[in-house]
């Protein structure tokens, strides 16, 4: 297990995650992102190589197996997801997605502190 690029991964998937949520719920928020949609669309080309990146360093860091990094980016995700609703939109952390959030952070734990 390469911590480095396990931890350079998450990096990645948190970038990538963020640019999307912009992305995806820009139009909720600012006129802009329904008024450019196709260039909103697009940015999806470069938001890819996050991704792309993302899952190369964390498959790296696992020592080539895919499962681990699936579980990281979908909980990086969650919690980029969770946050930025909650400061954008004043949609607060219920109890049900503390819960959520929680487990998220239990499901990395336990991909990158158990060992196989």
């Amino acid at each position: 297990m390469k911590i480095t690029s396990i931890l350079l991964g998450i990096g990645l998937f948190f970038l990538g995650h963020i640019m999307v949520w912009f992305q995806l719920n820009g139009q909720f928020k600012w006129d802009t992102f329904k008024k450019y949609e196709l260039l909103v669309a697009a940015a999806g080309f470069f938001i890819s190589f996050f991704y792309m990146y993302a899952t190369k360093y964390t498959v790296e860091g696992f020592g080539g197996l895919l499962w681990p990094a699936r579980f990281v980016g979908f909980s990086v995700g969650i919690t980029v997801y969770a946050i930025l609703v909650s400061y954008f939109f004043n949609q607060g952390i219920s109890l049900k997605t503390l819960v959520s959030l929680i487990l998220c952070f239990i499901l990395i734990s336990i991909q990158v502190l158990w060992k196989n």
